[in-house]
C-alpha cells in the first residue's frame, strides 16, 4: 500500500507538528521507500534556507533610497 502525504504534512513532520499516527506513517515510509527519503531530504535543506535569517540592507543604501524617494516627490 503507498501512503501519500500532503506538503503540509511533510512540513509538519519537518517541524515536529505532525500527529504522532501520521508521524508514524511518515517514518515507516521513510525507512521502505529511498526516493520518498530522498525527497524529505531535499525539503528538509529547503526549510533550512528559508529558516535563515535574511541580511539587511546596509544603512547607507536604505538613507539614498529614502533620499531618492523624497528628491522625486519634491520635483513631481
Amino acid at each position: 500500500m503507498t501512503l501519500l502525504f500532503t506538503h503540509e504534512e511533510l512540513v509538519q513532520y519537518l517541524y515536529n507538528e505532525a500527529s504522532p499516527e501520521r508521524a508514524a506513517d511518515i517514518e515507516a515510509a521513510l525507512s521502505n521507500d529511498w526516493s520518498f527519503h530522498e525527497e524529505m531530504e531535499s525539503l528538509q535543506r529547503s526549510i533550512k534556507t528559508l529558516d535563515r535569517p535574511l541580511e539587511s540592507p546596509r544603512t547607507e543604501v536604505v538613507r539614498n533610497i529614502l533620499n531618492y524617494a523624497r528628491e522625486s516627490v519634491a520635483v513631481g
